[in-house]
């Protein structure tokens, strides 16, 4: 078959056709990689944003966190300091005096007193003896029912840490700076007596139809 000049130029159309396709096939590769390379560029501008702005946020909650750590241990260390001195310098000096009143004459008194019995120990916060009674203080920041269940059960267990008060009537007292709804009474029904602050004073707020009793 004989190739004439029209089946080249037809021919070389042709070519020229598909290398226009070809050349824009390329352009709109060429674009579509530009526009998938700005997409991922903006994505990793925004993630790199995010974690700016995370890392940020974190940094201020850890800072707040810190701050109230140190405010709540500033707050425990106050009340720490509070219950030392109301020990020191109140209740344990009132109660030389407040239970004579109560037929309880006070010999001595005595301060964070603690045993050890078998692995276990009895820590007493305040201790009042005389010749035939001793008495159990314990001292809470705030009482509450569970403190004067904790003193029951220590009241229970006394003699076997202290044998040499077993021929002595034995005691209970609570007393705290704060007295939660409903301790006060819970510990009078249980035969305890309630010592509270009172101005620059410790009272005893029993009325005087109450009967201690003896463990």
């Amino acid at each position: 078959m004989t190739t004439t000049a029209d089946d080249v130029w037809k021919l070389l159309a042709e070519l020229v056709e598909a290398q226009k396709e070809t050349e824009r096939c390329f352009q709109e590769t060429e674009r579509r990689f530009q526009e998938t390379e700005r997409v991922l560029k903006e994505q990793s501008l925004e993630t790199e944003r995010r974690f700016q702005e995370t890392e940020r946020i974190l940094k201020e909650q850890s800072l707040k966190t810190d701050r109230q750590i140190t405010r709540v241990s500033q707050e425990i260390g106050n009340l720490g300091g509070k219950w030392g001195r109301f020990v020191e310098n109140m209740v344990a000096p009132a109660c030389e005096t407040l239970f004579l009143n109560r037929q309880i004459p006070v010999h001595q008194v005595s301060q964070r007193v603690r045993k050890r019995l078998d692995g276990k120990t009895l820590e007493i916060d305040v201790l009042v003896t005389n010749e035939n009674h001793v008495l159990v203080v314990e001292v809470k920041s705030s009482l509450s029912v569970d403190d004067v269940k904790e003193l029951i059960k220590n009241l229970t267990e006394f003699r076997q840490f202290f044998p040499e008060y077993n021929q002595k009537q034995l005691y209970g007292a609570v007393a705290g700076i704060e007295i939660e709804e409903g301790a006060d009474k819970y510990a009078y029904r249980q035969g305890l007596f309630v010592l509270a602050q009172r101005g620059e004073n410790v009272a005893i707020l029993n009325d005087t139809e109450f009967q201690p009793k003896t463990w």
